[in-house]
């Protein structure tokens, strides 16, 4: 990873292709899509692309082909297993600018992919290698003045391993029972990326404290194995990713990280502002289009009416004597327009009577309320302090007359004394 520091890392990324995103991955690699949401990749640079082995087919078919072929073989896979992997090689943007730009980058990729042939395990696994030179580093192609662009190798494989398949004892000659009956090579992502153990200086694995040899992550091998193949290709001034990260991309030097923070923060504020500004501008929207739909509403009822009534203004002409005289459609119109007069005025009439009558009835039980609730006030305010007396007081005054008598002695008076019935 780039750090900062000045310093040109390698790195190789190993992605898993699902059978169901092989599709997104050709279009985008062999650039076969309309448009990009990367916005770096500039489309009049597509032919700057260089492939290194260019699939004759699509990937699925190209892979069909190397199972008929038997050149691979499926056997025993699950239904759910990836027949797809990605290799993904990388060096920061500087390294190939301050090289001479496309042309190294074209040599520096041609070894990488002669590397990518011994991690794969043949050229015959390739289905396409693909170096990218049509996305732009803006951030250093601000900071510089004149274009940079971000040079990196797509290849697309079968991960596979040698697997041997035995006689089984079903085998009449019982000889051969056991032994090799067969190689092919089985495709299987998990095997051929399985960690390996770590080896001291004298070849051994290192152990752990339980006796368990100590493994070696697949991608940092993965990691040492490029690394070392382009040193040995003389590229000596590139270092290996650094230890450790757990990052799989390399960065395209400070400019690019500096660069595109500040222009993330930037947006992000922005985008911000925008939207609190779109929140109170679609309020205010929204209160003046109810505002305009009851102003239209009461726009066009008076203009109904001053229609109507301009109508009646141009009714009848006048005759020589001063009288006015109607033609037939202008009589049944004005009789109309005087029935509908007459009968909106004694329905406006009718309305205020009620009106009238509504609100004395509202006086009335507003009066009415107000004395039941001046007279039961002080119950309620002893209700309010001392609700079980009053609960017990109104439960004995409430209860039925004989239950009453039942429960309180009676006492008569004769003669000057108590007599107890």
């Amino acid at each position: 990873m780039a750090r900062n520091d000045g310093i040109d890392r390698t790195s190789v990324r190993n992605l898993a292709v699902s059978d169901k995103a092989v599709g997104n991955t050709q279009q985008h690699n062999e650039r076969e899509k309309d448009s990009y949401r990367n916005p770096d990749i500039i489309p009049q640079r597509t032919s700057w692309n260089v492939h290194f082995k260019k699939p004759t087919a699509s990937y699925t078919d190209l892979f069909s082909q190397l199972e008929t072929a038997g050149t691979i073989s499926t056997r025993g896979l699950k239904p759910d297993a990836t027949h797809y992997c990605e290799l993904v090689f990388d060096v920061n943007s500087a390294y190939f600018d301050n090289h001479g730009g496309y042309e190294f980058a074209k040599q520096f990729y041609a070894d990488a992919y002669k590397a990518a042939v011994q991690i794969v395990g043949g050229e015959q696994y390739i289905l396409s290698a693909v170096m990218h030179a049509d996305e732009i580093n803006r951030a250093m192609t601000e900071a510089l003045g004149w274009e940079v662009y971000h040079y990196h190798l797509h290849v697309v494989y079968v991960p596979v391993v040698e697997k041997q398949i035995l006689w089984s004892k079903r085998c009449k000659d019982k000889a051969l029972v056991g032994t090799v009956k067969e190689t092919v090579m089985q495709v299987s992502r998990s095997k051929k990326w399985a960690s390996k153990p770590l080896l001291d200086d004298a070849g051994k694995p290192v152990l752990q404290k339980s006796g368990k040899p100590v493994l070696k992550k697949s991608y940092s091998v993965l990691q040492d194995d490029f690394f070392n193949y382009m040193r040995n290709a003389g590229y000596t001034d590139v270092e290996r990713g650094e230890r450790g990260s757990t990052e799989e991309h390399l960065t395209v030097t400070q400019f690019k990280v500096q660069r595109e923070q500040e222009r993330l923060d930037s947006l992000t504020a922005q985008a911000d502002q925008k939207a609190q500004s779109l929140a109170k501008t679609s309020q205010t929207l929204s209160k003046k289009e109810k505002e305009l739909a009851a102003v239209q509403k009461k726009a066009t009822l008076t203009k109904e009416a001053l229609i109507h009534a301009r109508d009646l203004d141009y009714i009848g002409k006048r005759t020589f004597l001063g009288n006015y005289s109607l033609t037939e459609e202008e009589f049944s119109k004005l009789k109309k327009q005087a029935d509908h007069g007459y009968m909106m005025d004694v329905e406006n009439r009718r309305l205020k009577e009620e009106l009238s009558t509504a609100k004395k009835e509202a006086v009335r039980w507003s009066n009415k309320y107000h004395d039941l609730l001046y007279d039961v006030k002080p119950y309620l305010d002893a209700l309010h302090r001392a609700p079980e007396l009053v609960r017990g007081f109104l439960e004995k005054i409430l209860a039925p007359k004989q239950e009453r008598t039942m429960n309180v002695p009676q006492r008569n008076r004769k003669r000057g004394q108590d007599v107890e019935l």
